[in-house]
């Protein structure tokens, strides 16, 4: 009788324990990723402190007399405050709550109303 040759290929094996491999990198792979997230918000939250220093110190120098428009210093640093609480909050979740939808002001541009009276009809 004859005698059948049953050699079978090394592929499927190979594939299979590289598929293996790979899947037990994947969760290091997404750890680093949200080590390194972490890691640039942390950084974004140190340098929205320096902004907030050099904020502050551009109120305290700032002429002291009222232009027909002048930058709000203190919208800023609460916007600042918000975004770096919200940072915060990521960075050390207390537990799940909502986002808040309050928006950022956004508007930095003030006029004095002296101006505003001497426009209006």
């Amino acid at each position: 009788m004859g005698q059948t040759n049953h050699r079978r290929s090394a592929w499927p094996a190979l594939a299979m324990v590289l598929a293996v491999s790979f899947s037990a990198l994947q969760p290091a792979v997404v750890a680093d990723g949200v080590a390194m997230e972490r890691e640039q918000l942390a950084v974004l939250a140190r340098q929205l402190d320096l902004i907030d220093r050099l904020a502050e110190h551009a109120a305290g120098t700032a002429p002291q007399e009222r232009a027909r428009y002048h930058f709000d210093y203190a919208r800023l640093r609460a916007d600042l405050k918000r975004v770096r609480a919200g940072l915060q909050d990521y960075l050390v979740p207390q537990r799940a709550q909502p986002r808040d939808p309050v928006p950022l002001a956004g508007d930095y541009v003030r006029r004095d109303r002296a101006d505003d009276e001497e426009l209006s009809p």
